[in-house]
C-alpha cells in the first residue's frame, strides 16, 4: 500500500508485508534491534493460502470469481446493514494450540496463524473474514433488490483490520507497559490515517471488544479497525446534534460537553496534562467512561507526540481501575468485560463539529450480572439505565 504516514519522527518502526493470500500486514516495533532496524521480523508468509480473490469452484464444478459482502439500505432507520454471511465460518474460541493470533512457533515450517514470525510488538493486518471488503474489478454502484427501487444495494466495500496489542496470549490491554501502549496509540493513529486515505471511506473507528460476555471469540489481546463506506448510526446522530448545538450557540458541542464536565468536577475520574476522563451525564452502561483531548482534535492522526504518550499513561491507569470495579464474593477484582473504541471525526463531513474521544463501557452491571437489552431497549431504542452516572464516578474515584 502506498501513501502512508511517515513514522520516522516516532520511537515505532513500521515494517510493510504481504501475507500469502495477498492481505496487507504490517510491524509495529519499539524494541531492539528491529525499531533501529538493524533486523527485521519475518517476511514471507508459508502458509499454501490461495489468493482471496482467486476465482472459486463451486459445488457444481463451475468457476465462479468472488465476490464481497453486500450491503442494504433500511428505508426506515437511513441505515445501511452489510451482509457477510461468509462470517459464520470465521474462527471461534480455537484452543492454545490453534491461535491465530500468536506467533509462529520456532522450528515450525508453518503453522495456520497470521503472524509469520516468532515474536513480534503490535502488528496490525486485514481481517481473514471481513465484513467490509473491496473486491477489485467489483464496481461500488447501487443496484436496487427486486428492482424496487426502495431497497437499495451496494458492495460492503471498506476494509476490516486486525491489532493485536501483545504476542502474550494470557496478557490483557492493561498489563503491556507504558511503551507498549504508546505503540498501539501510534498504530491506530498510522492506520486511521491510512484508511482515510481510501477511496469511498467515510469513517475510522478503532476498537477493542474483551471478555466473553461481549462475544469476544479470540480471547487473544486484541482490537480492530474498521473503515467505513458510509457514517455510522453513531456518528450521523451525533453529527445532527452538533450542528444543531453550532447553529443554535456558535460552538463546538463535544467542546462544551467537555467543559461542562471540568466545570463541575463531579464525574471527572481521571486528568493528565492533556486528556480528560469522565462518566458522561447520561451514561447509559453499568459502567462507562470517556476520555476526550483537552486541545479541539478532529482525529488521532491530528494528536501530537506529547498527547499520544499521556494518553499511554491516563488509560493504562483506567483500564486498571476499570478491572477492580467489581470484586467477587472473597473480595478477589473481578476483570471487566468492555467495549472500547474511537469516536474520530468523518473523512469529509463533521470535520468541524465532531470532536476525538474514546468511548468505554460494560455490560456487567453486578459480580455475575450482565445488562441484557430488555424489549423497551432493542425494540424501541429507549435506554433505561440501571445506574446513575455519579454512582459510577464514585466507585472509579474510590479505587484511584
Amino acid at each position: 500500500m502506498t501513501g502512508l504516514p511517515d513514522l520516522s519522527t516516532t520511537r515505532v518502526r513500521r515494517t510493510p508485508t504481504t501475507l500469502a493470500d495477498g492481505r496487507d500486514f504490517f510491524y509495529y516495533d519499539d524494541s531492539e534491534p528491529y525499531v533501529s532496524g538493524e533486523q527485521t521480523r519475518r517476511l514471507d508468509d508459508p502458509r499454501p493460502l490461495p489468493d482471496r480473490f482467486a476465482p472459486i469452484e463451486g459445488p457444481d464444478g463451475v468457476t465462479q470469481p468472488v465476490t464481497g459482502p453486500q450491503m442494504r439500505y433500511d428505508v426506515l432507520t437511513g441505515e445501511w446493514v452489510p451482509m457477510a454471511a461468509h462470517r459464520m465460518n470465521r474462527t471461534f474460541l480455537p484452543g492454545p494450540d490453534t491461535n491465530p493470533l500468536a506467533p509462529a512457533k520456532p522450528g515450525a515450517e508453518y503453522t495456520d496463524g497470521e503472524i509469520p514470525a516468532t515474536d513480534y510488538d503490535v502488528v496490525v493486518f486485514e481481517n481473514r473474514f471481513p465484513s467490509l471488503m473491496r473486491v477489485p474489478g467489483e464496481p461500488d454502484e447501487t443496484t436496487h433488490l427486486d428492482g424496487n427501487d426502495l431497497y437499495p444495494v451496494r458492495p460492503a466495500v471498506g476494509r476490516c483490520e486486525v491489532i493485536c496489542f501483545s504476542p502474550d496470549a494470557g496478557a490483557s490491554l492493561s498489563s503491556v507497559t507504558p511503551t507498549r501502549m504508546r505503540t498501539i496509540v501510534e498504530a491506530w493513529a498510522d492506520r486511521t490515517a491510512a484508511l482515510h486515505a481510501i477511496d469511498g471511506v467515510q469513517q475510522v473507528y478503532c476498537f477493542e471488544n474483551r471478555g466473553a460476555e461481549i462475544g469476544v471469540t479470540l480471547h487473544h489481546p486484541h482490537g480492530q479497525i474498521y473503515a467505513y463506506p458510509f457514517l455510522t448510526p453513531k456518528t450521523q446522530t451525533m453529527l445532527h446534534q452538533a450542528v444543531a448545538h453550532r447553529q443554535r450557540t456558535g460552538r463546538n458541542l463535544l467542546k462544551d460537553v467537555l467543559e461542562g464536565e471540568l466545570a463541575s468536577g463531579r464525574r471527572i475520574v481521571g486528568e493528565s496534562e492533556h486528556w480528560v476522563a469522565y462518566v458522561p451525564a447520561a451514561a447509559r452502561w453499568p459502567v462507562e467512561v470517556h476520555v476526550a483531548p483537552r486541545r479541539d482534535v478532529p482525529d488521532l492522526p491530528a494528536t501530537t507526540d506529547a498527547e499520544r504518550t499521556d494518553f499511554a499513561g491516563l488509560y493504562l491507569n483506567l483500564l486498571r481501575r476499570l478491572d477492580q470495579f467489581f470484586v467477587d464474593a472473597d473480595g478477589t477484582p473481578m476483570p471487566l468485560p468492555y467495549i472500547s473504541g474511537w469516536h474520530q471525526a468523518p473523512v469529509v463531513h463533521g470535520r468541524d463539529d465532531l470532536r476525538l474521544h474514546l468511548q468505554l463501557f460494560s455490560i456487567r452491571r453486578a459480580p455475575g450480572k450482565l445488562k441484557y437489552l430488555a424489549g423497551s431497549e432493542s425494540g424501541m431504542g429507549a435506554w433505561i439505565s440501571d445506574t446513575t452516572p455519579e454512582k459510577i464516578a464514585d466507585r472509579l474515584k474510590e479505587i484511584a
